[in-house]
């Protein structure tokens, strides 16, 4: 019989899984691991800090449809790296995470005094869908077929998986090791909706006259965009996404509206007869589904489809619940209403919401006016989508810069927006970033971040030089802590506490100094020939750009996305 360490039987198990890349920083539990990597053709990046590694395995996850596999260190490791892996889990983004112990001898009971012994799974018990501590190599294959199965089960999530480092270097016999292929561990097709009830939903959808079809981030990971928007366009239904599921519908669609266009948004939800609710619990930036931001329950028919139950009804009233792969059901959602009702144009209630639109479309026209001193925010963010294609795939992080990329940068390609759209955690941006150009290394990758935000993650500009990737970052510069600025200044609470932190940090001689092209900005006629230059430099670059502060301090629609999540609670 042959012999493999621990470490190499988990490089096994992932391998058997599909993983093909792990993101962490080196701790020397890792050694057994480290070892075989060539022999399993498993591709391992070291960043600058651990929570970086877990937001890089997220934005994997994101861009290919796959869990990201993330790795921590024993004790402090692991206990920095639970802030990305919180991340994935409020944006529920399929994720493994593992993470080294102290020996098995030494944890439990915990002898006091142990050095870096931390109770990893209570930590990470908030933050995951499953936990488990890995007490015996035999069983190692069985619990690595448990976290794929639990990570991509229903909403999908991160896990969590603690290996003591006796194990990791302990020796088992290939024989005692029993890797199954995931054909043969789990279901790989779930969810699949019962004929009867696609029918009912056929019916109400073909008999609708202003149906609604709104989509989150379940559409995303079950690849279901292209069934979404031909059911909508179909049914000349006006379409919508979560903040998190932006791409879905090409956002410069004549049937889509967007999340910041509330007037048009909201009338249109509160005629619609129909609606069609696919992989989203509709939670606090969706209104909870709730007057005024949504019509009246009793007034209107929801459909909602949905690969977890609990997600059903969640906020509000069904009329019919389909428990269901979201792609599985509107695949067949779709041909059943193609037999029911021909083609149709958009449905009449867009005369009404035209207008509202344009109005919309106006006052960010007019916001491009804004300010004097420094570069409009606006038109920053307008040049930078203008520069890149469609299905570049965008990282965006920031407070109020966020803000200005939701009115002015349109997402126009699937699983090409990476964002936390539901936490809303700084300092996502460059990892995020270099993760997604690592899954898609022949898509163009750019971000657009605010200059507090990136000050979290800054050293990974050292990561992005030392792959070489050719990633282009523009910094949106205001000196300080824009968004606070704007909330200090609306409670009115007198002089400004703590904003004024940035002054004169020239970011593009930073990003020199970690190897990359850098290139500085302070009028909007400079930024594109500088973004031409980004890209001509074949590696990492990125751009500075002075933005016009007392501009920046009021986004459009600021007030909206502030108060929006309140409104349904008036």
């Amino acid at each position: 019989m042959t012999q493999m360490t621990g470490g190499e039987l988990l490089l096994k198990c992932l391998k058997a899984e599909g993983a093909s890349m792990m993101f962490g920083v080196l701790d020397g539990s890792f050694n057994a691991f480290l070892a075989k990597l060539k022999e399993y053709d498993m591709g391992y990046l070291c960043p600058r800090h651990e929570a970086a590694a877990a937001h890089m395995a997220e934005a994997w996850a994101r861009v290919r449809g796959e869990p990201g596999v993330v790795v921590g260190g024993i004790g402090p490791g692991a206990a920095n790296m639970v802030s990305g892996v919180a991340v994935a889990f409020a944006e529920g983004t399929p994720l493994i995470a593992i993470s080294g112990q102290r020996r098995r001898n030494i944890i439990y009971p915990d002898r006091g005094g142990s050095f870096q012994v931390l109770d990893l799974l209570a930590l990470y018990r908030p933050v995951t869908k499953w936990q488990a501590g890995v007490r015996d190599l035999r069983r190692l294959p069985e619990i690595m077929r448990m976290a794929y199965r639990m990570a991509r089960s229903g909403r999908p999530g991160p896990v969590y998986i603690e290996i003591p480092e006796d194990l990791m270097r302990g020796v088992i016999d290939s024989a005692e090791a029993e890797v199954w292929p995931p054909e043969r561990a789990r279901a790989l097709h779930m969810g699949i909706a019962p004929a009867h009830l696609i029918a009912q939903a056929a019916d109400r959808l073909a008999a609708s006259q202003r149906p609604l079809l709104h989509a989150g981030t379940g559409v995303v990971w079950s690849g279901a965009w292209a069934e979404f928007t031909a059911l909508g366009e179909h049914l000349g239904a006006v379409m919508t996404t979560s903040l998190g599921a932006r791409g879905v519908v090409p956002e410069n669609h004549a049937q889509y509206i967007h999340v910041l266009n509330r007037d048009a948004l909201e009338a249109a939800r509160a005629e619609a007869d129909v609606l069609l609710v696919a992989g989203s619990r509709l939670g606090e930036l969706d209104g909870w589904g709730r007057d005024p931001v949504w019509g009246d329950p009793d007034q209107q028919q929801m459909i909602q489809i949905d690969i977890d139950p609990t997600a059903i009804a969640l906020n509000r009233p069904v009329d019919l619940a389909i428990v269901s792969d979201a792609r599985a059901a509107l695949t067949d959602l779709l041909a059943a209403v193609r037999q029911r009702t021909p083609a149709r144009p958009r449905h009449s209630g867009f005369t009404g919401y035209d207008p509202h639109s344009a109005a919309w479309r106006q006052e960010l026209e007019q916001a491009l006016g804004y300010g004097g001193k420094g570069v409009n925010s606006g038109k920053m963010i307008r040049t930078v989508r203008d520069f890149f294609p469609a299905d570049a795939i965008f990282a965006q992080d920031g407070g109020n810069t966020s803000l200005w990329c939701a009115n002015y940068h349109p997402i126009l390609a699937p699983r090409s927006y990476l964002y936390t759209a539901k936490i809303g955690h700084l300092g996502t941006g460059l990892p995020y970033a270099i993760g997604a150009k690592l899954a898609a290394p022949d898509r163009p990758v750019y971000l657009i971040t605010g200059d507090g935000a990136l000050g979290f993650n800054i050293q990974e500009l050292d990561t992005a030089a030392r792959l070489n990737l050719p990633i282009t970052i523009v910094v949106a510069v205001d000196k300080g802590w824009g968004m606070e600025r704007s909330s200090q200044l609306f409670a009115q609470i007198g002089a400004m506490v703590e904003t004024e932190h940035f002054q004169d940090i020239r970011y593009d001689r930073i990003a020199e100094a970690f190897g990359c092209h850098g290139d500085y900005v302070d009028a909007i006629d400079q930024l594109a020939p500088a973004l031409a230059r980004a890209q001509a430099a074949g590696k990492p670059a990125l751009i500075q750009v002075m933005v016009d502060q007392t501009a920046n301090l009021a986004p459009p629609g600021a007030l909206i996305f502030g108060s929006m999540v309140y409104r349904a609670e008036e």
